[in-house]
């Protein structure tokens, strides 16, 4: 088969159809690439067109409050900042340091009533047009795979306005309130990427976040995730699809109960299948292999141990591959204990074990 451009590649793996070799999509952490680059990669490189990944455009309107940012605190150690979100967070200064958050402003059903209000300005500076304008035709021309990202469901109210345990309590609760916060964050994403579609920019697909598990367990029930969460999945789905677009679900943690519900929404990729919490992706390509496509699924804690994880690769990929619908990738994203050596020969066998 003649070499594909990753849109092409891309595509016909989310149905599942025949490509010259499986897509490679995957992130790396800031300190992972300056190790690289430290180690032997090329200043001016770009890990991905380096190591023969495929490149996926993502666009990401802005559908937050869009709370005043400002720095409280600075010292060698950290920075103490509030976030669009509302949040106020100590960041560390080591390079992929996890934020420290500290306080959540919109965490009450009548703060909720300002952020809402906020999110619902229809201000299209949210859209970064100007990037759109400069960039679009070049990366058509090459060939990218481009995706509209919403934001919305669990994850985004749960991490960076509200908080875990206020969420949760209030999907039992206050379920009109989380019900209430979903529709605002898929309505306000929609109506964004309804105005680049409407501008005369094409996508291919649509991407979202929400992780919904965490170790070998979901954050709530099957029984509330369909009736609070699952509508607005279908929604998004919907949306996509009436627009000729296909679906990916980035979703961390143990998932595993909700691919039912999941599938018979039409969501067509499922990422990234963490292994550490409990995922299991060669027993998820055999129950759900005729309607789902695989994103991730190659344990990202054994990447720094060339042994492990080329026998990994060699047991996973050949069978993920099988009948098509399957991007290799990490099950997070590439950490700093990567070196550039193992980087290497990791990314030539994923070439070599992905050939059809």
């Amino acid at each position: 088969m003649d070499k594909m451009t990753s849109r092409e590649r891309i595509l016909r793996t989310y149905k599942r159809q025949e490509v010259d070799r499986i897509p490679m999509v995957d992130s790396a952490w800031a300190g992972t690439v300056k190790r690289w680059k430290s180690e032997g990669m090329p200043e001016n490189a770009d890990w991905q067109d380096y190591f023969g990944f495929d490149k996926i455009v993502k666009i990401c309107p802005n559908n937050s409050p869009r709370f005043e940012q400002k720095i409280i605190e600075k010292n060698d150690r950290y920075i103490i900042r509030t976030t669009q979100w509302g949040q106020t967070q100590r960041v560390f200064n080591q390079l992929d340091s996890t934020p420290e958050v500290l306080e959540n402003y919109y965490d009450t059903r009548e703060r909720w009533e300002e952020a809402k209000a906020r999110m619902l300005d229809g201000d299209t500076s949210r859209i970064n047009w100007e990037w759109l304008k400069n960039n679009y035709a070049k990366w058509k021309a090459e060939g990218r795979f481009l995706q509209l990202v919403v934001w919305f469901g669990f994850d985004v109210a749960h991490s960076h306005m509200i908080g875990t345990e206020n969420l949760l309590v209030a999907m039992y609760d206050d379920p009109d309130w989380v019900e209430d916060v979903f529709d605002t964050y898929l309505k306000v994403s929609l109506d964004l990427c309804q105005k680049i579609l409407d501008a005369g920019y094409e996508f291919d697909g649509v991407f979202w976040y929400d992780d919904m598990g965490y170790k070998n367990t979901t954050f709530f029930s099957p029984a509330i995730y369909r009736e609070l969460l699952k509508p607005y999945h279908k929604r998004a789905v919907d949306w996509a699809h009436e627009r000729g677009m296909v679906t990916e679900l980035h979703s961390c943690g143990f998932i595993e109960s909700l691919i039912p519900d999941l599938t018979e929404i039409g969501v067509e990729m499922l990422n990234p299948l963490e292994i550490k919490a409990g995922m299991d992706p060669i027993k998820l390509k055999k129950e759900y292999g005729d309607k789902l496509a695989f994103h991730g699924g190659i344990n990202a804690q054994i990447w720094d141990k060339p042994e492990l994880i080329k026998a990994e690769m060699e047991k996973i990929i050949p069978l993920m591959k099988e009948g098509g619908g399957y991007i290799f990738a990490s099950d997070h994203s590439i950490p700093n204990s990567v070196s550039f050596e193992n980087m290497k020969m990791i990314s030539e066998l994923a070439h070599k074990l992905g050939k059809y």
